[in-house]
């Protein structure tokens, strides 16, 4: 499913939290990625379409570190294979003891084309990873392979990351609180919906910010604001 480019816009503006609010009303309530931060703070929002790769525990007698001579080895054919503007989203069972990916692998994706890296666990050579100019979220600092702990065994296929269902294809929205998955059907819509209450709350913060009373603003019962806002709408040219 190719994402409209009006949608990609309205995703680089929205927040996650506001991005939650939208789904939670559809009934979603895990969407949003447990334990996951982004390595470097300020950045744009990371947007794209998930392609996925799945860790289990690893096997020691199958997970030897000569297995990354096989050039069918799933991290890195997972590399290889990220499409550009997709985002790798990696299952690594929320364990953070053993790095899911590492400095030159991160590089080799952005270079590719990649939207951006996210792992429920670690990512090791992460003070280099902050430097590049490419979205990477995790749990935490991890300087071990993941050979270590993970088996890396499937890909492009449905997980779960950090508590929340991905699946391939979902459009994933980090921003700096953490990364959001929306079902890829609910897109345009839920895209649509955000920018809208962005607009709203910009609006409500304004007037917050000026000493007005939640009460009735927000969410706005008093007939009053709906009028308040549309003028402030028209004049801000929003």
């Amino acid at each position: 499913m190719t994402m409209k480019s009006e949608t990609l816009e309205r995703l680089r503006r929205v927040s996650t939290a506001t991005l939650c609010t939208a789904l939670f009303k559809r009934g979603l309530r895990h969407q949003f990625i447990q334990d996951v931060r982004p390595l470097a703070a300020g950045r744009p929002n990371m947007v794209g379409p998930a392609f996925t790769l799945r860790y289990i525990p690893a096997r020691e007698d199958l997970n030897p570190i000569s297995v990354f001579q096989d050039r069918a080895h799933p991290q890195r054919v997972a590399i290889e294979q990220c499409p550009p503007g997709a985002v790798l989203v990696i299952d690594s069972r929320k364990d953070a003891r053993a790095a899911s990916a590492g400095g030159i692998l991160v590089s080799r994706l952005m270079m590719r084309g990649a939207a951006g890296i996210v792992t429920d666990g670690g990512l090791r050579d992460s003070p280099d990873i902050a430097q590049l100019p490419f979205p990477a979220y995790h749990q935490r600092p991890s300087a071990p392979t993941n050979l270590t702990l993970h088996q890396a065994i499937d890909i492009d296929v449905p997980i779960g990351c950090g508590d929340a269902p991905v699946f391939p294809g979902d459009i994933v929205v980090g921003d700096g609180e953490g990364v959001v998955v929306i079902p890829a059907h609910l897109a345009d819509e839920v895209a649509a919906e955000a920018t809208e209450m962005t607009v709203f709350e910009d609006f409500v913060t304004q007037r917050v910010m000026e000493g007005r009373s939640i009460v009735g603003l927000y969410p706005p019962t008093d007939p009053a604001t709906l009028d308040d806002f549309a003028a402030w709408r028209q004049a801000q040219g929003r």
